[in-house]
């Protein structure tokens, strides 16, 4: 039985069922090295000034471009399904809070 070349390239991946649901984030704040970049995922309620990171994503700098690429292509995908994302202007939001990010 001969080997399929495509299933060489393919990948199985698994997700279980915590992560399955979903966070929701409406505030990413990016940090960044020379050699990786930090992406937090945070979720601001109005009127409650505390909140909390939900999840933090660290990415290779060759990984985040990537992402940012990917990102793009779906929002043109979307778009062109969908109609422009409108981006609704927001009071911008104190960013003085925790550490800088270093690596």
């Amino acid at each position: 039985m001969a080997n399929n070349p495509n299933q060489e390239n393919k990948i199985n991946i698994e997700i279980d069922e915590k992560i399955a649901e979903g966070q929701y984030s409406n505030l990413a704040i990016i940090n960044h090295s020379h050699s990786e970049f930090v992406v937090d995922f945070v979720n601001i309620m109005p009127g409650n000034p505390k909140s909390k990171v939900k999840s933090r994503i660290v990415l290779t700098p060759q990984h985040a471009k990537r992402l940012a690429q990917a990102l793009m292509d779906n929002i043109r995908k979307f778009e062109n399904a969908h109609g422009e994302i409108k981006d609704y202007e927001q009071p911008p939001i104190p960013l003085n809070f925790g550490p800088t990010g270093q690596a």
